[in-house]
């Protein structure tokens, strides 16, 4: 039985506060690191949901 179709296994969800480094980083165009928070990521995901196209119909 392979992990995708194991019912029993558990895998805990850590969620770091908002304004907490993630542990990445990227880097601006001065050459400065910035750590990337939860904040900035769940900003990205709303900004692309806005932008979503739906399919259109098939008749």
């Amino acid at each position: 039985m392979s992990l995708q179709n194991s019912s029993d296994v558990t895998v805990p969800v850590i969620r770091p506060k908002g304004d907490q480094s993630l542990g990445c980083s990227i880097v601006d165009e001065k050459g400065r690191e910035i750590p990337i928070t939860e904040d900035m990521i769940q900003k990205a995901c709303h900004d692309l949901e806005k932008r979503l196209v739906k399919p259109a119909e098939q008749k």
